[in-house]
């Protein structure tokens, strides 16, 4: 009998990468002169998965939008896994950005790369398996086509491949 091989696709990120990126964001910000003596502030809440960006109008916060998620590629980590959740106005004429971190796949988001996988009509299963995606069959080419077609198709979510057995 052949053995039954395995992955799983996940939207889960390094939190520790993502902590860094942060950190060499900051440094950047803080050398860089168009920001001297303006604010401009990185606020990272763990426990919510927001990233609070400061800045003291809207084009430095596109700025440093800009420089986190050139850090956060730099170190592995997908844009995708940002996304800006409210733009609003801070106090003494400052804007306020907060950007959510996308770590995890909802219910719709699993059934669709569920659908999507059964659409490939290899001989491979997916399960949803809280949040994650199980993917398994016989043949590793199999395997390996569904993550190629998964790459393919454009979600807008950070997938890991990972666990492969």
């Amino acid at each position: 009998m052949a053995k039954e091989h395995s992955f799983d696709i996940s939207a889960q990120i390094d939190t520790q990468e993502l902590k860094n990126a942060l950190d060499q964001a900051r440094r950047e910000v803080s050398n860089r002169y168009d920001f001297k003596g303006l604010t401009a502030e990185y606020d990272y809440n763990e426990k919510d998965k927001t990233i609070t960006i400061t800045a003291s109008s809207d084009s430095k916060a596109d700025a440093m939008i800009d420089i986190l998620l050139s850090k956060m590629i730099k170190r592995g980590l997908s844009p995708k896994a940002l996304k800006e959740k409210s733009r609003e106005d801070a106090s003494k004429g400052n804007k306020r950005v907060i950007m959510q971190i996308r770590d995890t796949l909802s219910t719709d988001e699993a059934k669709k790369i569920v659908k999507d996988i059964k659409a490939l009509k290899l001989k491979v299963q997916a399960s949803i398996r809280g949040d994650v995606v199980r993917v398994s069959g016989k043949s590793i080419d199999d395997l390996q086509a569904v993550i190629k077609a998964i790459r393919e198709k454009d979600y807008d979510l950070p997938l890991n491949f990972i666990n492969m057995k």
